[in-house]
């Protein structure tokens, strides 16, 4: 057991042993190894306990991360895991997915000149081994209620806010249009960074909680969103953003140029073991093409990774900006450089080429000129350094933007913000429905998991106090004469 804190001086990072690229790339397992015991707890060691902890303060939970690594390092694993689940639904999920480079570790006091402490990979050690162990229990709560609650979204959002929910107690029925809990977790996030089993786990651990699904449920269609009402004491609506951005562009017609989350799903799909009719026949299939992927963001950085995993021909990624300003994570580029990925950086698609099918990408090379609005140097087009490269299969991974929720639940008078997100009061997370709440993308745009686990877990403890003040109105004297 190490001695104490603030081994960073003497001790390197150094992360799980990551299986090699050509042994990886032939498979959709993860690709990081466990940490052995001792590995682990010297690894926690390496925090330097800081007064005030920017790892915490930059992380969207604001975990106790100085705290629940003292205790790994001191061989309290038990105690560092009541911790971490404290502040946090799925910290087995955050440990795998989160980008811990541009969160906790990037703000990590030592980063500089010393390497960040692998805060994501000793959080993920710390919940698998509670996983292990039996420690991780079903939520239960100290008394039953007879309120119930429908959440519309079995997503990572939905998913933080009915563990919160039912751990006061309420019957809570959570409502999916998928076939499967876990939404972008399970269609949206392939194997090699998040292994499903580990989203399963967690939906068994709520059903035996007593959580209620629906799945194959679609508001709108099964039951109107005023339905849900009668039947619920509050709503919480946490759908997500699904549907791609796009470009006009010449040629955009032309077959196997897909969006990313069809992608994506049909290889998920297909992992899980579902008939794939479109993934069979090729056309979602990246096995023996040239594949061009467009974007620079993780969903991108998926898409490519996919696509070598499916035995890509060649796979090369568009971004219009530079490495140094791309807003995905820097360690999924490394991992996918090492896979074998091409990124032609400073490129956009200027048209797509082919006769009925794609055979190639018009490609603008690009410079960066003045800041924008969001502080980055806004890309401009180079004249005359236009190139051409060969694609069989362009995946367009541009970002997301809501569904018309206010129409596809039969509410017109949802209000909705001129992106086209729910609009709520910022305090108590209601719409401007009495009793409906909303979390998560639907609400902020398309932004992190452990965002929408915040959200989610923020917008239960309000749904809480809503509850509850009704009932005490309704329970006053004045009300009982009423």
């Amino acid at each position: 057991m190490p001695e104490r804190m603030l081994k960073f001086t003497r001790v390197v990072q150094e992360m799980p042993d990551k299986r090699p690229a050509n042994e990886r790339v032939d498979d959709f397992g993860e690709i990081y190894r466990e940490y052995a015991v001792e590995k682990a707890q010297l690894q926690a060691a390496r925090c330097s306990q800081c007064g005030i902890p920017f790892c915490q303060i930059h992380c969207p939970l604001h975990n106790n991360i100085p705290d629940w690594l003292k205790l790994t390092a001191e061989d309290r694993l038990q105690e560092a895991y009541e911790l971490s689940a404290a502040t946090n639904t799925f910290p087995e999920i955050c440990g795998r997915i989160c980008p811990q480079d541009r969160l906790c570790e990037g703000n990590c006091v030592i980063e500089k000149g010393f390497e960040a402490v692998t805060i994501g990979s000793v959080e993920k050690y710390i919940t698998d081994t509670a996983l292990q162990r039996g420690w991780v229990k079903p939520p239960r709560p100290l008394r039953e209620r007879e309120q119930s609650i429908g959440i519309v979204g079995a997503g990572p959002g939905g998913l933080a806010a009915a563990d919160v929910l039912r751990r006061y107690g309420y019957q809570v029925h959570v409502y999916d249009r998928y076939d499967r809990v876990g939404g972008l977790l399970v269609y949206g996030i392939p194997n090699f960074k998040l292994e499903k089993e580990i989203v399963a786990t967690r939906q068994r651990l709520l059903k035996e909680g007593g959580v209620t699904f629906h799945l194959e449920f679609e508001v709108g269609r099964d039951a109107s969103l005023a339905e849900l009402r009668r039947r619920h004491a509050a709503i919480l609506i946490a759908t997500g953003v699904y549907v791609g951005r796009d470009a006009a562009l010449p040629g955009a017609g032309l077959d196997n140029i897909v969006m990313a989350m069809t992608y994506l799903t049909a290889s998920n799909r297909k992992g899980l073991g579902d008939e794939v009719p479109e993934f069979d026949n090729g056309n979602l299939n990246a096995a023996g093409k040239h594949v061009i992927v467009i974007g620079g963001g993780d969903t991108a950085m998926d898409c490519v990774r996919t696509a070598v995993r499916q035995g890509a021909k060649t796979v090369k990624c568009l971004y219009r900006r530079d490495r140094a300003n791309m807003p995905g994570s820097f360690r999924e580029v490394q991992h996918a450089e090492e896979e074998g990925v091409d990124f032609v950086w400073l490129s956009a698609p200027k048209a797509y080429l082919g006769n009925g099918r794609i055979e190639g990408v018009r490609v603008q090379r690009m410079r960066l000129g003045m800041p924008d609005a969001s502080g980055r140097q806004s890309p401009e087009p180079i004249q005359g350094r236009d190139l051409t490269l060969p694609c069989d299969l362009a995946i367009k991974a541009l970002g997301f933007d809501p569904e018309d929720v206010a129409a596809l639940f039969g509410t017109p008078e949802l209000a909705l913000t001129s992106w086209g997100t729910i609009e709520i009061d910022f305090k108590t997370k209601m719409t401007n429905l009495d009793g409906v709440f909303a979390a998560g993308d639907i609400v902020r745009g398309a932004s992190l998991v452990v965002w929408a686990i915040r959200d989610g877990r923020d917008a239960a403890e309000e749904m809480h106090k809503y509850v509850q003040a009704r009932l005490a109105a309704e329970t006053t004297p004045l009300a009982r004469a009423s």
